[in-house]
């Protein structure tokens, strides 16, 4: 998942970040709406995290307008406001969910899969496709029997294939979904990480196959 976190508390921001990363999730941190702003022009997210007090305006104007473009990603609302009203509030501007500061890290991760399973409209996160399993959240991966453990960016890779089967993707998007502006990689790596994650498939039901000049599709066999 590539998330965006919108907060200016560096000290906050940073250990969001790690906790969040730890899971390979994909992460970048705009300080500022200005920032926000320039990255969302630029990329997809799976979820964004969003302080309201933020150094260049209100983070509910960021929301509402958003909204009004109807776009439709999830935002959880970090908030350091209890007051019913508050919340309340930010929920009728089209907040997915809210969570107060100061929070436990293992009630933010929550929050995050509720978030996400109810927009993919299921109770489970869990995926089948062909003979495997997998749950993105758990980070478990059974193909048929058997067990198989994932390295985080093949956990990762498996997690955008089977968001979308048949869908084509680029070396570029992989790349884009994979990684975050600060790490600094080419599209090579990308092949490398398919050909791992096609060893794991094998038995499964399921292949990824290239498609010539334009990417990679996975599908059943």
């Amino acid at each position: 998942m590539r998330f965006l976190l919108v907060e200016d508390n560096t000290s906050l921001a940073n250990a969001i970040l790690d906790r969040l990363r730890l899971d390979a999730h994909v992460v970048d941190h705009a300080p500022d709406i200005e920032s926000a702003e320039a990255f969302f022009a630029t990329t997809d997210y799976d979820l964004i995290l969003l302080d309201i007090m933020l150094p260049d305006g209100d983070g509910r104007s960021f929301l509402k307008s958003h909204r009004e473009r109807q776009d439709e990603t999830p935002v959880i609302v970090l908030t350091a406001r209890s007051e019913v009203s508050d919340r309340v509030g930010v929920l009728d501007l089209g907040a997915d969910d809210y969570i107060t500061k100061p929070f436990d890290f293992s009630e933010l991760e929550a929050r995050c899969r509720a978030v996400l399973r109810r927009r993919g409209g299921g109770s489970s996160n869990e995926k089948r496709f062909g003979n495997l399993r997998f749950d993105p959240m758990a980070g478990t991966l059974v193909v048929g029997d058997r067990s198989v453990t994932l390295r985080n960016k093949e956990l990762r890779l498996l997690e955008v294939f089977l968001g979308a089967p048949g869908r084509i993707f680029s070396k570029g998007k992989l790349v884009d979904r994979l990684f975050s502006y600060e790490e600094d990689v080419s599209e090579n790596a990308i092949e490398v990480y398919v050909g791992r994650l096609r060893k794991h498939l094998i038995g499964s039901g399921v292949e990824i196959t290239t498609v010539r000049g334009m990417g990679y599709r996975i599908s059943q066999t």
